[in-house]
């Protein structure tokens, strides 16, 4: 620990979460702390990728009718986005498909193929979908459509019978990073294309950047890693979300409460940025996002943004009147330590949240769930799942009982026939119960590391806010302080927040405690507690000449002995 914090000439503190998270070598270190453009890899590693490009090169030449084909949410409409822009500026001409969330369900499909046939395309490029798609992709090549796949899903074993196929978890891929989301492939697609345009290289280099703003907002809302490249991306992208020119992206910050100048945080991407866009494609039609980001047109762009807004939070109540629900379900029949994996479902639940809602419940009971819409005799919806737990392996295991499913190993979709739902209840708590064991459904927090609260200053603080972007893989450094005394009754704001003052040896600091409202008498007056808090950087301090972080409590237990090194709570 004391040899990398001299290395790189930090606080010993900064050092222990370093080495806490395996980062161990001081040029490692420098990397993960200083992601550089120069660390993104060549895009020309993905298999694949010199077909793709000769093949996208001969249609823009040829002025050949392009149809991008993507998905409903953040990832792929931002995947769209970039690659129809790239290519026009190109001299190409594109056009898009998006499906409707509720009328087309996930994936490609072959009467949008055969319209595209009818209207003269002849490149189709899918963007987060299409790996699953043999059928659709094969229909494509009947009518002498060539399809260029780029995707990060999981493969099935035979690979769909497309041109060129871009996938960083395709079998023997050499591309070195595997957690790129779809906009993440998109964007080397279009790193590859720009990179090769006959520009001056600063023009290059700026359209490069203003692409990674667009793939840095979809890596967050993905949940993919935010580490290796993925850091790179996002790093970059959110950096230059201080300065907007596009109208369409410019809107949406300001609906979302992002004003100019302001520089987004990874957390305000993920829960004001990301849940707006999404909306669209939950409660309406995704293609309404893709037109706010092309359009060059101010007013337009505010109109639709707006839309944006209206539907998130329409999106809002209809997922807290789910979760409602299905609490009310639990509390007739409670869940029981013989459910290991949990399927609820009801008729015509909104298939545009049940995702949102299954990522609320696996929060709460600490399994693997699905939530799933009874609709004209079909079950349709997403699961969630917990770290211990594969869920599309799951599905691989019963795959005869769906009509369709796909995703990863966190998140998943599919559809089956109403009267195979109790079979899939039992099969799923079946191969569950078979694989994790009751430690895996108690929730645990796991500490970086250990402090005093004397330790936090101005400059230890700074130097661990300066491992952001934190998300999925590379959460904010959680510390905890043992044996601490809340000095003095927590205050209550606004009927369920805490205002908690915790002193040790000496040193006092004043945490925020979000929906701590039940747990005051945790910290009452005199109680001592084992204190586990994060760190956050706070603006309205700054403004007024105060530190600019504070801390948050992530939860508090009865004081228990000292802890040595990392920890858990």
């Amino acid at each position: 620990m004391r040899e990398l914090a001299g290395a790189l000439r930090i606080r010993e503190l900064a050092a222990r979460v370093l080495l806490a998270r395996g980062i161990r070598e001081p040029e490692q270190a420098l990397r993960f702390l200083r992601p550089s453009l120069e660390h993104l890899h060549d895009p020309f590693l993905l298999a694949g990728m010199t077909e793709a490009l000769a093949r996208l090169k001969k249609a823009i030449a040829n002025r050949e009718k392009i149809l991008i084909y993507g998905d409903y949410d953040v990832d792929g409409t931002m995947s769209v986005v970039m690659l129809k822009k790239a290519i026009e500026l190109a001299g190409g001409q594109t056009d898009f498909h998006v499906p409707h969330r509720l009328k087309d369900g996930y994936g490609m499909r072959t009467e949008v193929i055969e319209e595209a046939s009818r209207n003269g395309v002849q490149l189709i490029i899918s963007v987060d979908t299409g790996i699953r798609a043999q059928q659709v992709v094969g229909a494509a090549r009947e009518r002498g459509i060539d399809v260029i796949v780029t995707d990060h899903h999981l493969p099935e074993a035979e690979l769909p019978p497309a041109l060129a196929v871009l996938n960083p978890n395709r079998p023997e891929c050499p591309y070195p990073e595997k957690n790129l989301c779809g906009a993440g492939v998109a964007f080397k697609l279009v790193q590859a294309l720009v990179s090769g345009l006959d520009w001056p290289e600063e023009k290059r280099n700026r359209m490069l950047r203003s692409f990674l703003k667009l793939a840095g907002i979809a890596t967050v809302a993905d949940v993919v890693p935010l580490t290796g490249e993925n850091r790179v991306i996002v790093k970059h992208g959110l950096d230059g979300l201080d300065r907007v020119t596009n109208p369409g992206l410019r809107a949406l910050l300001d609906v979302a409460g992002l004003g100019p100048g302001t520089r987004p945080t990874a957390e305000q991407v993920a829960f004001r940025i990301a849940p707006r866009i999404n909306a669209a494609g939950r409660m309406a039609h995704a293609e309404n996002v893709i037109h706010m980001f092309l359009t060059a047109e101010p007013a337009k762009a505010r109109s639709l943004a707006n839309e944006l807004h209206e539907l998130n939070q329409e999106r809002q109540q209809t997922e807290q009147d789910m979760v409602r629900t299905v609490l009310e379900i639990c509390e007739s029949q409670p869940v029981t330590a013989a459910e290991c994996a949990l399927v609820f479902s009801g008729a015509n639940w909104h298939r545009g949240v049940v995702g949102i809602v299954a990522s609320r419940l696996v929060d709460r009971f600490c399994r693997p769930v699905f939530v799933l819409s009874e609709e004209d005799g079909q079950a349709q919806g997403s699961g969630r799942s917990i770290r211990a737990f594969h869920l599309l392996d799951a599905l691989e295991s019963m795959s005869d009982i769906f009509t369709r499913f796909g995703g990863h190993r966190q998140a998943a979709g599919l559809s089956l026939p109403l009267e195979r739902l109790p079979e899939f209840r039992r099969r799923f708590n079946d191969y569950a119960a078979a694989r994790l064991t009751p430690e895996d459904f108690v929730p645990q927090i796991g500490i970086d590391a250990v402090l005093q609260l004397k330790e936090l200053d101005d400059v230890a603080v700074n130097e661990l806010l300066s491992m952001a972007p934190f998300g999925f893989g590379n959460p904010p450094p959680l510390l905890a302080a043992m044996d601490a005394e809340c000095a003095g009754s927590p205050s209550i704001l606004k009927e369920k927040h805490l205002r908690v003052n915790l002193r040790q040896n000496g040193r006092s600091l004043t945490a925020k405690a979000w929906n701590f409202a039940e747990r005051a008498p945790e910290c009452g007056a005199g109680n001592r507690v084992d204190a586990a808090f994060y760190l956050e950087p706070d603006s309205y301090a700054a403004s007024r000449g105060w530190p600019g972080w504070c801390i948050t409590l992530r939860d508090v237990r009865q004081a228990s002995s000292a802890a040595v090194g990392s920890a858990a709570i």
